[in-house]
């Protein structure tokens, strides 16, 4: 049955070897005329950081803080997303208010409490941004006050799936200053959960 193929070669596993994984390179610098996808971190090409609801969220801080990452994905056990949570979600007003809520010590909370649930994220469409340019992300960052963009794909299924994120330190950082769109300062302070409270 095999007698067509001839083995593969093998080499020995050497000392010191590690394991690639999926890496994605932003240039250093774009401008506000750069292309949207020089900004955008993608999925397809870096592993998201996720965790689950049900997550403390002491381990979720600490997942970021190992990661270098301020927001993480919330899923569940089928990878399904339900939510996301930020750095400024954990640090703002929203582990106290919840806190208080749940009549728990913020060090009992999960991130089911502080977490912005999946129906409340609103997305770029991964085809808008292949034609938008740095400046038409920011301008929608400082529009609503965030700090992060989710960029999403309709797949061959129809089902949709996050397929990138934009993040405005990340774009600050390659601008090589903290710009807006018509050069103003990027007000990006605001977290999730200001941006609620303010529509509520």
């Amino acid at each position: 049955m095999f007698d067509e193929f001839n083995p593969l070669p093998v080499v020995t596993v050497l000392p010191g070897a590690g394991i690639l994984q999926p890496a994605q390179v932003l240039p250093d610098r774009v401008t506000l005329e750069s292309p949207a996808l020089d900004s955008m971190t993608d999925l397809r090409r870096t592993t998201a950081v996720v965790v689950r609801a049900g997550d403390s969220v002491a381990h979720a801080r600490e997942r970021m803080r190992n990661r270098g990452v301020r927001m993480l994905f919330c899923v569940d056990i089928t990878g399904r997303i339900e939510g996301l949570v930020t750095l400024n979600d954990m640090l703002g007003e929203r582990p106290v208010l919840a806190a208080r809520q749940n009549a728990v010590p913020v060090s009992e909370l999960l991130v089911r409490d502080i977490m912005t649930p999946r129906i409340r994220l609103e997305a770029f469409r991964v085809d808008d941004v292949r034609h938008a340019r740095v400046g038409h992300v920011l301008a929608r960052l400082r529009g609503c006050g965030r700090q992060h963009a989710l960029v999403v794909e309709t797949l061959p299924d129809g089902a949709q799936a996050v397929r990138g994120v934009f993040s405005a330190t990340q774009i600050e950082r390659q601008l090589g200053a903290t710009v807006g769109a018509q050069g103003q300062p990027l007000e990006v302070a605001r977290t999730f959960a200001e941006i609620e409270a303010s529509l509520a």
